[in-house]
This record gives structure tokens, sequence and C-alpha cells, in this order.
């Protein structure tokens, strides 16, 4: 793993055999990075959410209220770049009919608000959009700048997320989780079993997390069971480590 600078989010997910949703605990260190792990490693991690809870904002941990770490709280809230790049998701939600907090939520779990971003298997930028999904999408390469290149620019990235994001909501119209599980594993898998979370430790994990992180920026609502408008057209990085 690459050595982590200030603002580093990195999420360690130690999966427990046979947990279908682990509890998450998390810190930020004395360099202002955020450590989320599915294990109390130390005394540092604090509960952060239960295995059990879902997107509904009436949802709480463990069946009652727990405060969150404060330090957790202003990371995922305060966090500069998220400051910086609120504009731009505020726009492309309305251009494609999204609420801004899932936007935000996704971005906070797949970079941890680092627009240079690359993960191992390829993706890049703020939302951590793949190459062939760009693709899809109609992006392509130029005598000036490379497919990646383009994808590293913040607006261009968060607005192929906010179209694939409307997209997923079309194909699984009611279905939120599905819609957040097909962004981490793909549609593909998704629709292989039979249009349920895949049995992926990481990828469930992942609805997990993006659920809280939903609550955060949308503490008074659940995330919509379709784009808000179907007609419309629609730091650092978090790593998630699996042994």
């Amino acid at each position: 793993m690459r050595k982590l600078t200030a603002y580093t989010a990195t999420l360690l997910l130690f999966f427990a055999a046979g947990s279908a949703y682990a509890d998450i605990y998390g810190y930020v260190d004395a360099q202002g990075n955020a450590h989320f792990s599915t294990e109390k490693l130390d005394k540092r991690y604090h509960l952060f959410a239960r295995g059990a809870a879902s997107f509904h904002a009436n949802s709480t941990i463990g069946g009652e209220a727990r405060p969150m770490s404060p330090a957790l709280f202003r990371y995922l809230s305060s966090h500069p770049n998220l400051k910086k790049f609120e504009p731009m998701l505020d726009g492309a939600a309305k251009e494609y009919g999204l609420q801004p907090a899932l936007l935000k939520a996704i971005m906070a779990a797949e970079s941890g608000f680092n627009p240079a971003a690359v993960s191992p298997k390829g993706a890049i930028g703020l939302m951590q959009i793949m190459p062939e999904t760009a693709e899809r999408y109609g992006l392509q390469a130029d005598k000036q700048r490379s497919l990646s290149q383009k994808l590293a620019d913040p607006q261009t990235n968060i607005r192929l997320s906010a179209r694939y994001l409307r997209d997923l909501h079309k194909l699984f119209p009611g279905q939120p989780e599905l819609v957040i599980a097909s962004y981490n594993a793909g549609e593909g898998a998704v629709q292989k079993y039979r249009n349920s979370i895949p049995p992926y430790p990481e990828t469930r994990n992942y609805v997990q997390l993006v659920s809280q992180f939903y609550r955060i920026y949308q503490p008074s609502g659940d995330i919509p069971a379709t784009a808000a408008a179907d007609g419309a057209r629609n730091g650092k990085r978090i790593h998630m480590i699996i042994p």
C-alpha cells in the first residue's frame, strides 16, 4: 500500500468470517487521517455503525441513538475538498435528479475527497470511475488529453458518476441499496444474484458504510427509492484492505 499523506482516509476492513454486515469502527489520527475497520483494533476506534443499520434515516446504532466521534463527524462533514467540490456535486445532482447527499456519501467512501485518487484496479478520481465506464458514456481520449487525464478532472468525474447513478436508479427502481451495491461491484454482479446485494464482504460493508455517510449528509431523510427527478438528465483515498 502506498504511503498516505495528510487528509488521507484509510479504511481498514478486516472482515469477520461468516458476518454478512460487519460493525464499523473508526477514528481520526493526529495527522487528520480517518481510519475505519470492522474490528475494534485498539482503544482509538469507536463504534461508527452497527452491521444491521440501513439506509433509512430512522435507523439507529444498536436500536438507540449514539453520538458519533466528533473528530469523525468533522472529517466527514467539513473536509476542505468537500466544501470545494460541493457546487459541482449540487449541480450534478440537480442535472441528473439525484440527492446531493448520495453523491457526497459515495465520494467520501470512494476517494476520501481526493481528486488524484487512483485505485489498484484503475478507478480514477473523486468518484472512482473506471475507464471502461467512462467509455460507455462517451468519454474519449483526444490529442490533448488521455482518457485518464480527462477522468481526473473533478467536474467530468462527478458528472459521469451522477449519470451512472441515474441509470442505476432506473435499472433498480425502488431499491437504493442495489444502486449502491452496483456502484461497487457492478450491476452485473447484482443481477447475477437475482437482484440482491452480492455476498461479497467488500460490497456488503461498502453498502453499510455509504448508508452511514449518507445519514451524515442527509440526517433528516431517507435515500429516495428512485432518482428525485426521473426524467431529468440526470484530502485522500479510503482504502478497503481485505486480507
